[in-house]
């Protein structure tokens, strides 16, 4: 995906969350999840990593999740040399 993590974000920025999800989702469905970075794993889940502006916007991912039909796994708000790293593994 060509979306890049800001890894200067500073305190007045959105934080970055990584919500993991069961299965590989298609590219596609980058434009649903607000320009997330949608990054497929080898163990078969997608991680969708991005900033997200607050609460209501991070319910808001979640609610698509649910639509989708697919399991969540996990939710973590990162920093962003956090999941610079995470990225630098896969």
């Amino acid at each position: 995906m060509s979306n890049k993590l800001n890894p200067k974000t500073g305190p007045s920025e959105p934080p970055l969350y990584q919500i993991r999800v069961q299965g590989h989702l298609g590219h596609q469905w980058a434009d649903w999840f607000e320009g997330l970075t949608i990054t497929l794993e080898d163990n078969g889940d997608t991680l969708l990593t991005g900033p997200v502006v607050d609460q209501a916007a991070l319910h808001g991912l979640l609610r698509k999740v649910r639509d989708l039909g697919v399991p969540l796994l996990s939710v973590m708000c990162v920093n962003p040399s956090q999941a610079d790293a995470l990225d630098i593994k896969q």
